[in-house]
């Protein structure tokens, strides 16, 4: 008896170690990609930097996603996440070397960013696959609900802590933060997690491209999850067009900065926040599928809309606690819905293919979301009269462009949401 009882228990114990030792990583690790954002939009001034810092970080996990299955399957997920933060530790000490030095470019934070993508394509999968193995099946959705939480937090105070030491102490105390926040988590993980191994000999024994083949298959006969899959790549497509934007407009406009862009992020933390708490409080609905449609709905009815037509802090505010309130809500119900229905031995090889199908549409937003805005909406709001419908809409300074681009993509992200809610394939996930 006491076995069956332990059992449960011990594996809790593991996941709580390595959950709330990897949120106190991922905060250091959040604090310096904000602070190296403000850093390479003083340096140019230009929201298309800014964005491709994260398109050499996606393009990469995306293109190598697909054949990671097999590796994070094949290998130790203990080992593959030290491995992978270890790599992280590594580039973040690069860029203090460089930074000490005087020589930090620009271009050391994309080929930085390259090899941290890399990494990521099967430390994901990894991480993935690795609460599957630790969770009881009946606590998914309070598991969820909980790395909701984390993330949220760490959104929250991520964008404080950076640029409170960024003000105080400078870049290089960001840096330091973050190695000392690695160089914690890497040793609970070592010294006091246990992952068990996964017992699939034939997923040990499959070549990489024929992981990558059977993820693929499994999505192509089961059409709901790949459809849903679609539905999240979509709105991955809009969300990073936002991303890319939101740094120009943010950092140019009136009652804007370092400040303002810090405040937005901590209330988007904090709307995450709330909405994790919720995540993990809320009974299991009656429909996942009309949750996870319903709660993108109003995320991208919110908050694109009050970015682009708002003309404060406030409202913007207003607009980033609507717009967050209820996505860890949203992939809490996602996460149960792939949990349930994928097998836990093929989950590595489909949450590779996923990863692929699911977000290549991020690069390509960033990519797109910043060419949008140097290129085609500022310089088409530099062109208005002070008396035209676009300057009294959307105001005439710089940042102007990406307000205008903000309502752009607040239509879009409705009539995406709309599109998919339509489709029977997702719907027939309820039966």
């Amino acid at each position: 008896m006491n076995n069956k009882i332990d059992t449960p228990l011990r594996g809790l114990r593991s996941f709580m170690i390595l959950w709330s030792t990897q949120m106190l990583s991922a905060l250091g690790s959040e604090m310096t990609r904000f602070a190296l954002i403000i850093w390479s939009y003083q340096q140019e001034g230009s929201a298309l930097t800014t964005a491709l810092l994260s398109v050499c970080s996606y393009a990469p996990y995306v293109v190598m996603s697909i054949f990671a299955g097999a590796l994070s399957d094949r290998w130790s997920k203990k080992a593959i996440l030290l491995a992978s933060d270890s790599v992280a530790a590594v580039c973040t000490v690069l860029v203090l070397l460089l930074l000490r030095a005087d020589g930090l470019a620009i271009w050391h934070l994309y080929a930085l960013n390259i090899v941290s993508g890399l990494m990521n394509t099967v430390q994901q999968p990894a991480a993935d696959l690795a609460v599957s193995l630790l969770v009881p099946k009946e606590q998914y959705q309070r598991v969820s609900g909980m790395r909701s939480f984390s993330n949220a937090l760490v959104s929250l105070l991520a964008p404080a802590l950076a640029t409170a030491v960024l003000t105080l102490a400078g870049l290089q105390a960001v840096l330091m933060a973050d190695l000392l926040t690695f160089a914690a988590a890497f040793c609970a993980l070592l010294f006091f997690v246990r992952i068990p191994r996964l017992q699939t000999a034939d997923g040990q024994q499959e070549s990489v491209l024929r992981a990558a083949a059977a993820g693929l298959r499994y999505l192509k006969t089961n059409r709901g999850i790949l459809d849903l899959i679609f539905f999240l790549a979509a709105i991955n497509f809009v969300a990073s067009i936002y991303q890319a934007a939101l740094p120009a407009m943010l950092l140019s406009r009136p009652g804007g900065g370092e400040a303002a862009l810090g405040i937005l992020n901590a209330v988007t933390g904090g709307a995450l926040l709330i909405g994790s708490v919720l995540a993990s409080a809320l009974p299991a609905p009656k429909s996942r599928v009309r949750v996870i449609c319903n709660t993108l709905l109003l995320s991208m009815s919110t908050e694109n809309f009050c970015l682009a037509l708002g003309q404060s802090l406030p409202v913007w505010c207003v607009g980033a606690a609507l717009g967050w309130l209820c996505i860890p809500v949203m992939n809490a119900n996602l996460d149960v819905v792939l949990r349930s229905r994928i097998p836990i031995a093929m989950q590595g090889r489909v949450f590779s293919a996923r990863n692929t199908l699911q977000f290549f549409t991020i690069p390509v937003g960033y990519l797109l979301g910043g060419i949008l805005v140097d290129r085609v909406f500022e310089p088409f709001m530099a062109r208005q009269s002070a008396q035209s419908f676009w300057t009294a809409v959307f105001g005439a300074e710089k940042g102007a462009g990406a307000a205008l681009l903000f309502f752009v993509i607040a239509v879009l992200g409705v009539l995406v949401c709309i599109a998919f809610r339509k489709d029977p394939h997702i719907w027939a996930l309820e039966k």
